[in-house]
């Protein structure tokens, strides 16, 4: 037996430079891109609302000499927020800070955890809200829509599909739309779609990205698309992972304001309540506080948001499109 060994002259340790974690990556996130981001600094509050139909009727008259100009008026309602509080938090034990090895940082792990913990919930929230069924009337239908021919087969005509829509939903509002929201399947199935790479054929990037299918949807400027691929876990703690994706099978079209304004509709808002404490433009306080009774050093997240339809007539949903 050669001497000395191999273990003789070699203790494994751990490696400085690496650590394995899946990280799942944000830019598939879009809770907070589709719609506008409103600071606020009350937990709730009121907002104004203009009914639709009194800004689309004209009521201007000609007028005859020495007499009135024709009235006309219009009302102003009311709706409210209130930002709930989602919290979470890790406790980093003294035991195990002390016997971390190097490249581990046990509080650092602890705040990436926790706060990629509070934006997944954002986003499921955000799915279960907004791309659903039964929620949206911009349709030419005033319901979600079915494809005959789904999007995946030889014959399907997505892009005809979703400008019937868009046209509907201008025909209704006085918007088009600007927005397409889609599962990340849904895209994978448009990069081959017939009624989608005939439109391109002719064009001089033939890269198939989301920008040019932007600029298909949206000929004027303006508009974007946006994937969804989100990925959750179902199962509880300890049991085995059940992994899925957060958005299948759907789309989503709307119109967003490009910005928190006055006397502009967006078919959706997210009021983050910024007024607590230092928390950040998104809602969100991160702490870390001593737990002498546990020995240990709690990291704790927090989001104060309140997703809120506010136009259920400037979206369109496309349900079970493959």
């Amino acid at each position: 037996m050669p001497q000395p060994t191999a273990g003789d002259v070699h203790i494994n340790a751990p490696l400085t430079n690496i650590s394995v974690a899946y990280l799942q990556d944000m830019g598939g996130f879009v809770a907070d891109k589709v719609f506008p981001m409103v600071p606020v600094r009350k937990k709730s509050d009121y907002y104004f609302k203009y009914p639709k139909d009194q800004w689309f009727r004209t009521d201007t008259q000609e007028r005859a000499p020495a007499s009135e100009s024709a009235g006309s008026g219009y009302n102003i309602e009311s709706d409210s927020y209130s930002c709930k509080r989602y919290a979470l938090h890790k406790d980093v034990d003294d035991e195990v800070r002390a016997n971390t090895d190097t490249p581990l940082d046990a509080d650092r792990d602890a705040t990436e955890f926790v706060m990629r913990d509070l934006v997944l919930k954002r986003e499921k929230l955000w799915a279960a809200k907004y791309f659903t069924t039964n929620v949206w009337t911009g349709s030419s239908t005033g319901a979600d829509i079915v494809p005959g021919t789904k999007w995946n087969v030889a014959a399907g005509t997505p892009i005809k599909d979703m400008r019937v829509q868009m046209k509907a939903m201008h025909t209704k509002t006085g918007f088009w739309p600007n927005t397409l929201v889609l599962a990340s399947d849904v895209w994978t199935a448009l990069q081959d779609a017939s009624d989608f790479l005939d439109r391109i054929a002719y064009t001089r990037d033939k890269i198939v990205t989301m920008d040019l299918l932007a600029s298909v949807l949206f000929p004027n400027g303006g508009g974007r698309v946006l994937v969804a691929d989100a990925v959750n876990n179902t199962a509880n703690e300890g049991a085995t992972a059940v992994m899925a994706d957060l958005f299948t099978d759907d789309a989503f079209l709307c119109y967003s304001a490009p910005r928190p304004s006055i006397l502009l509709p967006s078919a959706g808002y997210v009021f983050n309540w910024t007024g607590y404490l230092g928390a950040g433009a998104q809602g969100q306080r991160m702490k870390k506080f001593r737990m002498e009774h546990l020995s240990s050093d709690r990291v704790e997240g927090e989001m104060y948001f309140d997703q809120k339809l506010v136009a259920s007539d400037l979206g369109v949903f496309f349900n079970n499109v493959l």
